[in-house]
């Protein structure tokens, strides 16, 4: 039997995705009896979503992991109001998910600049607490890591995916013959000659759903994807075609590709619980064997350029809606009227 493993794109990556940190916001300060005057609250502890941040770098500059916010000012005569405390800010990660002690989901970070406060500071004093500080909030919280590889290998139990992993990067990944799917994927890294690193890690997948041929088993694990996350479903993909070194890989291949051609006249063959609602679009697709080393060059070649053919697309977009945004302020400016105080000048030249 071939097995195949699909590979899916992400983005961002790190050797760290968890990290667990102690957050204080800042105490309130003291509040003026005999005037009145109220102390300044204490400072808050903000997550703020930084690019180019990792958790390694978080963990590396900050190893104690605690942050405290600052105190509230004193009230005093010259200033009955006392001035709150400085802010703390936690520079995370983008795609970031945090969470308290008890596992309960505090908010997320999807882009650059979101924020989530974790710790509030304390009241200053006052009349109602007469004029008695706050301590400002302690609390543990846990930061997760949602997307932590640029490239995911999605396959069944016994595919080979920890057997590629090790052959096209530095990862040792434990590596027999197991009845079910590997509980937390190992990490590893590909080096290419001009030094880009691209980060690839396992997805796990149900160990329950069986898989007969190889195109049976592309048509499940696309249902399976479908299940899980429809948006997954339309990330650039290339199929790796695995145990190329056994007897009749080389027939049952070219049945695969015969397949793959026209998907939909073999979709009979499946129950109508187990056929997705769309099939995957390959942009490669590669034979190759990890035991053997066949095609694996090929592989790292292939995912080197779907990804560089990602990146440059996402950077075309950017600069056409960049473009399309200075073209409508442009317009939008031309189209109002000039102002009643505007000067106007002849078609000489003015110098």
């Amino acid at each position: 039997m071939v097995h195949c493993s699909c590979v899916l794109f992400r983005k961002y990556g790190n050797f760290i995705d968890k990290l667990r940190l102690f957050t204080k916001g800042g105490p309130g300060g003291m509040g003026y009896p005999r005037l009145g005057g109220e102390g300044g609250k204490g400072g808050d502890v903000w997550v703020v979503a930084r690019n180019r941040m990792t958790l390694k770098q978080l963990k590396d500059k900050y190893p104690q992991k605690r942050f405290v916010a600052g105190v509230g000012a004193n009230s005093k005569v010259s200033a009955l109001k006392g001035s709150k405390g400085e802010d703390c800010e936690i520079p995370v990660p983008v795609g970031i998910s945090v969470t308290d002690e008890n596992g309960k989901i505090i908010g997320e970070l999807n882009k650059e600049n979101d924020r989530i406060l974790v710790a509030e500071g304390g009241l200053g004093g006052k009349l109602l607490t007469n004029f008695l500080p706050l301590k400002g909030q302690r609390r543990i919280i846990h930061l997760d890591l949602k997307v932590i590889a640029d490239v995911g290998l999605v396959g069944f139990p016994n595919a080979g995916k920890s057997s590629l992993l090790s052959c096209v990067s530095h990862a040792k990944p434990a590596i027999a013959d197991y009845a079910f799917t590997t509980l937390k994927p190992e990490l590893g890294k590909i080096m290419y000659c001009d030094f880009k690193q691209v980060d690839i890690s396992g997805f796990q997948l149900s160990s329950h759903t069986q898989y007969r041929t190889a195109f049976e088993t592309i048509i499940l694990l696309t249902k399976e994807l479908e299940l899980y996350k429809e948006e997954l479903q339309t990330k650039p993909a290339l199929l790796a075609v695995n145990k190329m070194d056994l007897p009749g890989a080389q027939d049952k291949f070219h049945e695969l590709m015969n397949q793959l051609q026209n998907p939909k006249d073999f979709l009979h063959l499946f129950g109508k619980n187990m056929t997705p609602e769309r099939t995957v679009e390959f942009q490669h697709i590669i034979p190759i064997s990890a035991v053997t080393g066949e095609g694996i060059e090929e592989l790292k070649n292939c995912i080197r350029k779907s990804l560089d053919e990602q990146a440059n697309q996402e950077n075309d977009a950017h600069h056409k809606k960049q473009l399309l945004n200075l073209w409508i302020s442009d317009t939008v400016s031309s189209s109002e009227p000039p102002s009643k105080h505007a000067v106007t000048t002849s078609k000489m030249d003015i110098i």
